[in-house]
């Protein structure tokens, strides 16, 4: 398991298996998000497998599926509420952890500024700068070209 922190209430790691919910629940979580299509693991794999086991572990399990093709600001508010919802940090999951951190990079216009964005996720072993653009033209059609939010 490879657990990349972003934030200090949101880390991603690359597809986790049911024997992890442990650890992951040792080191704090009181959330795992689910970012991967059940139609890209096998059976033992899949989110519900994942959402027993955590259950199981006192955590709470979300389901947020990303596709390339699918991912849309639907997709982005889903996940900003379960990292709002969430009783403490948040660990989301799929193949890789880019697909979780593209998306949490979406859903952080308005609240971060472009620059701080892309300096996370790079921290964390994503390189995300080719998102510049299109975190720049969200925070532009956001009406906070700024950096200022709307929601302070």
């Amino acid at each position: 398991m490879d657990i990349r922190r972003i934030s200090p209430d949101y880390a991603v790691s690359p597809q986790i298996e049911p024997e992890d919910i442990p650890a992951i629940a040792e080191a704090g979580f009181a959330t795992v998000l689910c970012n991967r299509p059940d139609d890209e693991v096998p059976a033992e794999l899949q989110a519900e497998a994942l959402r027993i086991a955590a259950e199981a572990a006192g955590l709470r399990f979300a389901t947020n599926p990303v596709t390339h093709q699918g991912l849309n600001r639907e997709t982005v508010d889903r996940q900003m509420q379960v990292l709002d919802s969430s009783d403490g940090p948040v660990l989301a999951y799929c193949a890789s952890g880019t697909r979780s951190s593209i998306v949490w990079s979406l859903g952080q216009v308005g609240r971060m500024e472009t620059d701080e964005i892309i300096a996370a996720t790079t921290k964390a072993g994503y390189d995300l700068d080719r998102l510049r653009p299109q975190l720049d033209a969200l925070r532009e059609d956001s009406g906070d070209a700024d950096g200022a939010s709307d929601k302070d």
